[in-house]
């Protein structure tokens, strides 16, 4: 199946935004709004697994940048779709090797799908709660190292990362 790749640009743009707009949806106490945004995420997965199938991991230079950052966010969102999340994985993982995408968001994306395989995340960037006021990581592999692991990949410190999160 051919992409016109434009249109494929403003798709994965356009997915984005309604995926903010519903975003409100997925920490909601009413299951009929969870469920709205379980649906959607699975939706914007499956179409950026048809993307996939069609370019491999939708760069920059090919769909532009606006369009590469949204297809990074809608993996990030596939956290019920984890057959995709890790493709998206590993085909990021050639692009940053290629120089075609970037260290940084190839490292929130391995850290949620391992928080999402049930294993211990390696960067620290997904928050678990927040625990008298200060936000709380999942557990991380060699939480001593983590910081350096972080700047090697261009992410601020941890506690430079969770001041953001922290009440005013």
């Amino acid at each position: 199946m051919a992409f016109d790749v434009a249109a494929v640009a403003a798709e994965l743009t356009a997915m984005v935004a309604a995926g903010h707009q519903a975003a409100h949806r997925a920490n909601s106490d009413d299951p009929v709004d969870q469920l709205a945004w379980r649906r959607l995420t699975a939706q914007h997965a499956d179409r950026l697994s048809e993307i996939m199938d069609a370019y491999g991991w939708p760069t920059a230079e090919l769909v532009g940048e606006d369009a590469a950052r949204a297809a990074w966010l809608i993996a990030q969102h596939a956290d019920r779709r984890l057959d995709v999340q890790r493709r998206a994985l590993r085909l990021m993982e050639q692009a940053v090797a290629d120089g075609t995408a970037s260290p940084r968001d190839l490292a929130f994306l391995r850290d949620r799908t391992l928080v999402n395989e049930g294993r211990k995340q390696i960067y620290g960037t997904q928050i678990a709660g927040v625990k008298e006021g200060s936000p709380i990581p999942w557990p991380c592999e060699d939480p001593e190292r983590m910081d350096e692991r972080r700047e090697e990949v261009g992410i601020p410190p941890f506690a430079e990362y969770v001041a953001q999160f922290s009440p005013a």
